[in-house]
């Protein structure tokens, strides 16, 4: 049996497998939230006593860097190294990757139903494959065809310079400036980024905060799930939170392009993320094509590539994939 695990800087999605259920059915699971937890093994621990389920391996997904096995979550004050991991849970071995990794990992057994399609596109068969997620940060990844499948490769793109687009993108930059000395694209395209517009378009571009919508944020654990849904509130919107949430759509937009540019990925851009969730129906309206195209000469190209929305939970998926591979082979 295998745990799988998604740990993020706000939940950690925990899940078991057998290599006869595979991938997609996991046979228990659970959501926790990270901060609920001093480690990783805590909440691993506690889930499997409470399923008195027993497991071989593990295949954990992490927000941050894994180099050499060893990790700290960039959202969470949690430090993880595969060889303790498996000393203190009696496991064979433990297996760390960076969750945009593991997303990418999930992209060659998604199903149909898993995507929802933004770009038709020119898909080209075997090319690159870009990924894209913000989530409670922003991570990047992406995939190449090695000949007979394709290979994941992680990164930290999502802490890349910020890059403006126009002139209010410009004001934003300089207004963040102020209180950070180094502004990356995950400030402003994330779920800790969308406050940090909201507070721009406010303070700065002077546009009226309702004061119920003032008071709700306040009180709110979440800022950011306040100010997504009171943009999308269908009797009352509040125009405040929804230029919030158009700027951002904008600027993921531009970065997914920039990501796409990159590495050409003719593949197919894939769009995974709780906040992209939340943000379905903004992503398929005009504007986010009109964004992601707007790169100069290369407009018609950027048309061609093919996009679209993950809407199961990819991380968790990928990471399972990989982990099942591996208890198999502990078995051959």
């Amino acid at each position: 049996m295998l745990i799988a695990g998604d740990i993020g800087g706000t939940k950690t999605d925990l899940a078991v497998y057998s290599s006869d259920a595979g991938p997609h059915a996991p046979v228990v699971q659970t959501q926790v939230h990270s901060a609920d937890y001093p480690s990783l093994q805590a909440a691993v621990t506690e889930f499997l006593a409470q399923e008195k389920v027993s497991v071989d391996v593990a295949s954990f997904d992490v927000a941050g860097p894994v180099i050499n096995g060893q990790v700290k979550a960039t959202n969470l004050p949690w430090t993880m190294d595969e060889r303790s991991l498996a000393s203190d849970l009696n496991l064979k071995s433990v297996h760390l990757m960076n969750d945009l990794e593991a997303v990418a990992r999930a992209i060659p057994v998604l199903r149909r139903d898993d995507l929802v399609t933004i770009n038709q596109g020119q898909p080209v068969p075997q090319g690159p494959i870009a990924v894209i997620a913000p989530g409670t940060g922003l991570g990047e990844s992406f995939l190449t065809w090695d000949g007979s499948c394709y290979q994941a490769h992680g990164s930290e793109g999502g802490h890349s310079d910020f890059a403006p687009t126009d002139e209010r993108q410009i004001r934003l930059l300089r207004y963040l400036l102020k209180s950070f000395d180094h502004v990356g694209v995950e400030r402003v395209c994330s779920g800790i980024g969308v406050p940090n517009i909201y507070e721009f378009l406010r303070d700065e571009e002077k546009i009226p905060e309702a004061p119920e919508i003032a008071q709700r944020i306040a009180s709110a654990k979440d800022h950011t799930k306040t100010i997504v849904e009171a943009a999308a509130d269908p009797h009352h919107p509040c125009e405040l939170s929804r230029q919030t949430i158009d700027m951002l759509v904008s600027i993921l937009a531009g970065e997914a392009g920039n990501l796409a540019l990159k590495i050409l990925a003719t593949g197919g851009v894939y769009i995974a993320g709780g906040v992209a969730l939340h943000l379905l129906d903004a992503l398929q309206q005009p504007q986010f094509m009109e964004s992601f195209t707007n790169k100069g000469r290369f407009k018609e190209l950027m048309a061609h590539f093919p996009i679209y929305v993950i809407t199961t939970r990819a991380a968790l998926l990928g990471a399972a994939s990989f982990g099942l591979q591996r208890l198999k082979d502990h078995q051959e």
